[in-house]
């Protein structure tokens, strides 16, 4: 268990911090949504899960297998829904990988990645794409 502790600060701006480690991070609302947009967003919050999740998984499994991932890049785009209630609809990721194409590990890369306990963690009606490119 983590415990993590969130201090609302008043208009509209929180800070959270991480009880083992004492790392502190801080979010507000986005500017479409009554707010400044000065930090992440709750909902950027969730598409920076999943991205570094994604390559967190990739580099335990890389580095048990001896395969150099350092350099992986990945960016999220996050889509907001128009309709309310208003919900994350759908997480773009691109996947830069500093492998080549036919690395015999590609597939279980990708699949690792797409194992990640936040992917399965995400709700099903959000949209989720990965597009991967392969560098090396």
């Amino acid at each position: 268990m983590v415990q993590i502790q969130i201090d609302y600060e008043g208009e509209l701006h929180c800070t959270a911090t991480h009880g083992p480690s004492g790392s502190v991070i801080s979010t507000d609302a986005p500017v479409d949504n009554n707010g400044r947009g000065e930090a992440f967003s709750p909902t950027d919050l969730v598409a920076t899960a999943l991205g570094s999740c994604m390559a967190t998984v990739m580099g335990i499994a890389a580095q048990r297998k001896e395969i150099p991932v350092e350099g992986m890049k990945v960016t999220v785009r996050k889509h907001m829904s128009a309709e309310t209630p208003r919900r994350i609809a759908r997480l773009e990721l691109d996947l830069s990988v500093p492998l080549p194409a036919d690395h015999p590990e590609r597939a279980f890369l990708e699949a690792t990645g797409r194992g990640c306990p936040v992917h399965h963690s995400i709700h099903p009606d959000i949209e989720v794409e990965m597009n991967w490119e392969w560098t090396g």
